[in-house]
């Protein structure tokens, strides 16, 4: 029987392919970088035939390297960025523009319309949502708007749409789906009825016939069909399972169970907590979406997001030239025994939860002779655990009780230093697995599980094993009054682009 798993793993800045054994080991990877595109200040973009190309070359690559056999390989599990949108023609496959990442903002002004349109309520018990550039519904409308006859052509039913988990399984099986945790981050799609909402479409300019056909996260969709350049010897492996990046590192993490929360540090950072089959909506600026959808039972996640978490020291590395790599930081940060008075408040595209800023702006306050660059490394990874900080505040606000633990994974969580700066804070215990690649694990076992590779979640919970824990070690008196100044620092970066 086939007992290996290939997970996509489509990211902000890079696409990569692991391969799993069923122990839930990494038995081999690829991996490219995706560039990125500014056309304007605030704006993202990425080439979505660079998406297709770099995914299929990180998939090839990890195939070779596992020295498997097509036999040996039972399904592949598709995650991905999630609120970043492409639109293509439905005969050819071609792209009519780039991609318009989840972080851009162009469509603030747009958002803003909506929200003086008097919709907002309707948004956030529809779709658990708040109108906000962020998500894709009205990247959509934006595209259809400005590509010479889009919108025409849309309505004749020429061209298609969807997140970048519908577009990568487009390209790989023809069938044009996509999962219900992805679908529910569009702000066009029923969380409780989980379909797509005829008014939101109608409101936000979305021709219905251009969206993915929504289906449940673990489940044959497709197979790869044959002419899919470079993965020839992967043709008729099924497409079994597929969710976004943080629902699918949610789940890799195995917090199955009701009140279990994640924060995976990535570009950005995510906090998400299982809420069972409960679809709670927020009274302090917290997301609801769909965590996944699993034997027909639906799971909600509740979610606060962080814009620029690891996009934070590549700004360091690439554009201030301040390190030469991301250890290096961890290294500058050690050297200093504190920050110096400096707070580096990433808003770079805006803050997320709880603030929800479109026009919020980055800046390093606190600056005195004194601060060396040492100290605005320790800045940049002080400002990261202190936007999570916030985040996991509101969550235990909605939720009426402390935070007992969280697990952590992505990149930046490799940082010990950060990750115990996050536990004194949290005033919890930080748990990182062994194993921090839980997207792609996550995806990889939503695959499994429907191609009879786990049994159910219990198998699947005798992968996890911990590396470390960080538990709190400094005053509670002194984090108090480090997270006082961080909130004054983040004030005077409040509504600052016109």
């Amino acid at each position: 029987m086939s007992m290996h798993v290939i997970a996509l793993d489509q990211g902000t800045t890079s696409s990569r392919a692991i391969v799993f054994s069923k122990e839930g080991e990494i038995v081999s990877r690829g991996q490219y970088p995706l560039p990125q595109h500014y056309p304007a200040p605030g704006w993202v973009e990425h080439d979505p035939m660079e998406i297709l190309r770099t995914q299929l070359m990180a998939l090839a690559e990890a195939y070779e390297r596992s020295e498997l056999s097509p036999a040996q390989i039972a399904a592949i599990g598709v995650t991905n960025q999630r609120e970043t949108t492409v639109v293509w023609e439905k005969d050819t496959g071609m792209p009519i523009m780039n991609a318009i990442v989840w972080q851009c903002r162009r469509t603030a002004e747009e958002c803003e319309r909506l929200v003086q349109s008097g919709i907002g309520d309707y948004v956030r018990e529809t779709t658990g949502l708040l109108i906000d550039a962020y998500f894709s519904g009205t990247k959509i409308a934006w595209i259809l708007d400005h590509v010479p006859g889009a919108r025409a052509r849309a309505e004749r039913g020429e061209l298609l749409c969807g997140t970048v988990d519908s577009w990568l399984i487009w390209t790989l099986t023809g069938e044009h789906v996509s999962d219900y945790s992805n679908c529910s981050r569009t702000m066009l799609f029923d969380i409780d009825r989980l379909c797509w909402d005829e008014e939101l479409c109608r409101a936000l300019r979305v021709p219905m016939q251009m969206l993915p056909r929504p289906v449940p996260n673990s489940g044959v969709y497709g197979y790869v069909k044959p002419g899919v350049r470079g993965v020839e010897a992967l043709q008729g492996i099924p497409v079994a399972g597929a969710a976004g990046d943080q629902q699918a590192a949610l789940f890799g993490q195995g917090c199955f169970s009701a009140g279990q929360a994640k924060n995976t540090y990535g570009t950005g950072c995510f906090t998400l907590m299982n809420t069972g089959s409960r679809s709670l909506r927020s009274q302090s600026g917290l997301l609801t979406s769909v965590g996944w959808q699993l034997n027909g039972e639906t799971t909600y996640a509740l979610e606060g997001s962080v814009f620029n978490a690891g996009s934070t020291i590549q700004w360091l590395r690439d554009e201030l030239g301040l390190i030469g790599s991301a250890h290096e930081t961890d290294l500058l940060a050690e050297s200093v025994p504190d920050n110096g008075g400096a707070y580096l408040v990433s808003a770079f595209t805006g803050l997320g939860a709880p603030h929800w800023d479109m026009y919020a702006r980055g800046a390093i306050l606190g600056l005195t002779r004194g601060v060396t660059r040492a100290h605005i490394a320790r800045a940049a990874l002080e400002g990261i655990a202190y936007q999570v900080a916030d985040l996991v505040s509101t969550m235990e606000q909605d939720l009426g009780h402390p935070l007992e633990s969280l697990w952590v994974d992505g990149g930046a969580s490799v940082s010990d230093f950060m990750m115990q700066f996050q536990a004194d804070l949290l005033r919890c215990s930080i748990y990182r697995p062994r194993m921090v690649e839980t997207t792609a694990a996550g995806a990889a076992y939503l695959a499994g599980l429907a191609t009879g590779v786990w049994s159910g979640t219990d198998e699947i919970l005798k992968n996890r094993a911990l590396e470390r824990v960080f538990a709190p070690e400094m005053p509670q008196d002194d984090a108090r009054r480090l997270l006082d100044q961080w909130h004054k620092a983040v004030r005077r970066t409040l509504r600052w682009a016109e």
